[in-house]
């Protein structure tokens, strides 16, 4: 069946991100070239990081908003890389704080993509 299977992020500057995203997921890619890394994020699918200036067709100078979540967390987990994150100088969008989905903060790369990580409260859910 077709399913996605990546996601690709248009970066400004690979070896950076391709560094945060080692650092942020104790992880090393699976594949680099010289304007693009693959990260493996779970089985079948990777993040991709493409840097802005060599793919074609070039992107829009401004896109929609969107987040990578990281919602398969407890409380705990979410503290600890919250934490952890902090300490590493990663910009902070969203403090720890609990919403309706469940408690969660958010994070940005260095090119201000979103990263949320979220302990997802599912007892609400019918």
């Amino acid at each position: 069946m077709f399913r996605p299977n990546s996601l690709i992020l248009y970066v400004d500057d690979v070896d950076r991100s391709t560094a945060f995203y080692r650092d942020i997921l104790k992880a090393d890619p699976v594949e680099t070239f010289q304007d693009f890394s693959v990260f493996v994020l779970g089985e079948g699918f990777v993040v991709g990081l493409q840097s802005k200036h060599a793919i074609d067709p070039k992107p829009q100078p401004s896109f929609g908003g969107f987040e990578l979540s990281f919602s398969n967390a407890t409380k705990e987990d979410v503290d600890a890389l919250h934490a952890a994150w902090t300490a590493k100088g990663v910009e902070m969008v969203l403090e720890p704080t609990t919403l309706e989905f469940g408690y969660t903060f958010v994070a940005a790369d260095p090119d201000g993509h979103r990263l949320r990580v979220c302990a997802t409260d599912t007892t609400n859910v019918t």
